[in-house]
């Protein structure tokens, strides 16, 4: 990264914090399938990276037990500390021409009918991969009639960058708010609030539908939660998920605290109330968790079917 400095990302929590029980809705039972060993084998044989596996999803059986799945592309090392996320950060290495020809192969042979893409953050190259996210789109819109989602980094606020990924028309343009502006600094050092919120609103100035998620657990208050939810709203944007913040590494950011099941229920119908169309909201919810029947209910004229999606970090 022309020699800058990468930040080390250790926050040293107390070991009070790091044993931290999970409550009793957060019971997940593991197992294999058919669909499962399928994804997990296509994802080897072809050299891909699934966000489900690198940020360490707990819906990880549930999506790939009925054939959904989260690709990063990109690579796998991410140029961006972020205090909650999984992923390797630091040096990445030079991007693979034949990434975006795979995604599309694993999308065709997995018979998908719709697809997630998301990436590491590459501040590094000079618009952050942007071109790969766009060739990627072209790659499955030629090999397969499944609708494209993508989840995207903010490409530090470039317009060329924005502008390259929403020419290619994807039918649902995501990007991940986090939490709220008060936690950005300590979250999200290298991002900024207002910059993901300029993303969202250009991209729905395009035309194009948006989507963005935020954690719970971090020390946010409700009242932030719904403020956010209302700078949403007057931008315009159209689907936000809710899920819970678990701490995945002692090196992490500790949890402030566990948010309940109806305190996720009750922010939904908040958030839908105050006009956004519409809000998965739940402990275990993540980015791309539902991702198939979101864009069902944005377009219930399209059938859509099992999704895989196609990841980012950050």
């Amino acid at each position: 990264m022309n020699g800058e400095k990468i930040p080390k990302r250790n926050f040293k929590t107390p070991e009070k914090r790091r044993t931290m029980r999970l409550p009793p809705w957060f019971k997940v039972k593991a197992q294999t399938g058919e669909d499962y060993l399928k994804i997990r084998h296509l994802v080897k044989n072809l050299d891909l990276n699934t966000v489900c596996e690198e940020a360490r999803c707990p819906n990880i059986w549930e999506c790939w037990n009925v054939g959904t799945a989260t690709f990063m592309i990109l690579g796998e090392i991410c140029t961006r500390s972020c205090g909650f996320c999984n992923v390797g950060f630091g040096q990445p290495k030079a991007l693979d021409p034949k990434e975006p020809a795979h995604v599309a192969e694993a999308v065709a042979r997995l018979n998908l009918k719709h697809v997630v893409i998301t990436s590491v953050n590459r501040d590094e190259l000079k618009n952050g991969g942007a071109e790969h996210f766009a060739e990627t789109i072209k790659k499955i819109r030629q090999m397969t009639d499944c609708s494209v989602e993508v989840l995207i980094p903010d490409f530090q606020g470039k317009k060329l960058a924005l502008q390259t990924v929403f020419s290619e028309g994807p039918d649902v343009l995501a990007h991940n708010i986090e939490t709220v502006p008060r936690l950005h600094a300590l979250v999200r050092p290298q991002a900024a609030y207002s910059r993901s919120l300029e993303v969202l609103k250009c991209a729905k100035a395009c035309g194009l539908k948006t989507k963005t998620g935020l954690m719970l657990g971090l020390g946010e208050s409700i009242e932030e939660v719904e403020a956010v939810m209302q700078d949403l709203v007057e931008i315009g944007c159209d689907i936000l998920t809710l899920g819970q913040y678990l701490q995945p590494t002692a090196k992490h950011l500790p949890i402030a605290r566990f948010a309940t099941p109806e305190e996720f229920l009750a922010l939904k119908t908040r958030g839908e109330k105050m006009g956004l169309i519409h809000v998965e909201s739940g402990p275990l919810v993540r980015s791309s968790y539902h991702a198939a029947s979101q864009v069902k209910g944005l377009n219930p004229g399209k059938n859509q079917n099992p999704l895989v999606v196609l990841n980012q970090g950050g």
